[in-house]
């Protein structure tokens, strides 16, 4: 079974649709990254630092992306793109890592967030959509980076989650050490999505383009015919 060829148009269609989500994206996670930085300082919240460090990450992937897409050969910047995407990730696991390592040896007890509360509820219900976008385009692509951006995206909700999670247990049952937890979490989700960016670099050619170089070396076959 012979995957479909893409066509120019379609991929343009793609590629601005991509540029648009990348750019909501940022737009989000910018303004995501200063509320729970702010928020989690003022709390003293390791999950809260880290979700806002995420945010922060975040936009430097979409960013990643949004230049490979603006070049003139998008396909061709697959692998440095994941490799910014890739060691973002594991920048993250190991700050969070030491930053909730401290806060569970120090015992240091994080004050209640009602900001952080209400701005990680709403990232669990935005995300997803965004995300979901994105995914399904850059299949149709066969974007390696477009795809790992997606999961990147889709992380955020479950980081959201987690973080959202350790703040209510803090609140409402003093647990202190559920928002450390919570950051070990965000640590733990980081290797792994980093893990599969990093291999997805090993295969860096996009289907978009084998397809691409198949079709052309078609045409280039069907040349060779007409001019012998």
């Amino acid at each position: 079974m012979s995957l479909p060829i893409v066509s120019s148009a379609r991929k343009n269609t793609l590629h601005r649709r991509i540029r648009l989500i990348v750019g909501i994206t940022i737009a989000y996670n910018v303004v995501e990254a200063v509320v729970a930085l702010t928020a989690g300082s003022i709390a003293s919240s390791a999950a809260l630092i880290g979700f806002g460090l995420d945010s922060t990450i975040e936009v430097l992937s979409a960013a990643a992306v949004a230049w490979q897409f603006s070049r003139k050969d998008p396909e061709r910047w697959e692998k440095p793109t994941l490799r910014v995407i890739a060691v973002a990730f594991f920048a993250l696991a190991a700050y969070v890592t030491a930053s909730s390592g401290f806060a569970l040896f120090s015992g240091e007890r994080p004050e209640h967030s009602t900001v952080g509360l209400v701005l990680t509820a709403v990232s669990v219900l935005v995300m997803p959509f965004l995300s979901l976008a994105e995914r399904r385009a850059g299949q149709e692509l066969g974007s390696a980076t477009a795809v790992a951006d997606a999961k990147q995206t889709l992380i955020c909700t479950y980081l959201s989650a987690a973080v959202l999670v350790g703040l209510a247990l803090n609140s409402l049952l003093g647990w202190w050490w559920a928002d450390a937890v919570a950051g070990l979490v965000i640590a733990a989700f980081a290797v792994r999505e980093g893990a599969e960016a990093w291999k997805g670099d090993a295969c860096a050619t996009s289907i978009g383009m084998l397809l691409d170089d198949d079709h052309d070396d078609g045409d280039d076959d069907d040349h060779r015919h007409r001019t012998h």
